[in-house]
């Protein structure tokens, strides 16, 4: 993986959603709204329904609706596991 950069996985129960490397991530957690950039440290949040928004290494903003599951960060990757979610058109 390139310096600087995550690796995000996004994924639903019964499919999956999204993969690649981004400049941030930004979701909503039970407890509140979390951003995640490069070097943050290891956290397991569960999530909550909402916007997942993913800046993608090109700059593109990836947008998803998600519903419940987890958000997991360790080593500039992020795992978002939730019950149900959608890319938004």
């Amino acid at each position: 993986m390139a310096d600087n950069l995550l690796d995000v996985e996004i994924v639903a129960e019964d499919h999956f959603v999204w993969s690649g490397q981004a400049r941030s991530v930004s979701a909503r957690t039970i407890e509140g709204e979390i951003g995640i950039l490069p070097g943050h440290l290891p956290m397991l949040a569960v999530l909550g329904d909402g916007e997942v928004v993913v800046e993608a290494a090109d700059g593109e903003a990836i947008t998803a609706q998600a519903q419940g599951g987890f958000f997991s960060v360790d080593s500039d990757r992020v795992t978002i596991a939730a019950s149900q979610a959608e890319l938004s058109a």
